[in-house]
């Protein structure tokens, strides 16, 4: 049986540009907000601050024009999506996987591999701190007019 692909699967949210006016005017009422839920029955429903949390985070980026891609932490992923979540080509996640850069799990009795999501977004976490290192030693360098 085929597995499907999970980035395909998953919820993408965009926003337009009357949206984001109005996502944008969520951040300044975060801090008293409740998220309620109300059924067609009239009964109102206050949906737990972590669910709130998820929701204004979704807004923040939605509100800047960014689409939102919701996935479970859980998640496992070929090593094809991770290639499209981070933009690289499949063969140099493979090789990222091979020298355990992102840890990955074969499958049993087979040469394909899953990678977590949590895995991928800390490689990606780690990949973005090293870059924001080089880019302050350029500017360090940069001011005090040294050569590279």
């Amino acid at each position: 049986m085929a597995r499907t692909g999970v980035l395909a699967h998953a919820a993408r949210v965009e926003a337009d540009s009357d949206d984001r006016k109005l996502l944008a005017h969520l951040e300044n009422v975060a801090e008293q907000a409740q998220l309620i839920l109300r059924s067609s029955d009239g009964c109102d429903i206050v949906l737990p601050r972590p669910l709130l949390g998820l929701v204004l985070a979704a807004a923040h980026d939605l509100a800047k024009g960014n689409a939102v891609l919701a996935l479970p932490v859980e998640t496992r992923l070929t090593p094809n999506e991770v290639a499209q979540m981070l933009g690289l080509s499949r063969p140099f996640v493979a090789r990222l996987l091979d020298e355990g850069e992102i840890p990955s799990q074969h499958l049993p009795d087979s040469r394909h591999r899953l990678v977590r999501l949590t895995d991928v977004l800390e490689f990606q976490a780690r990949r973005e701190r090293r870059a924001e290192g080089r880019r302050r030693i350029i500017e360090a360098a940069e001011e005090a007019d040294l050569p590279y």
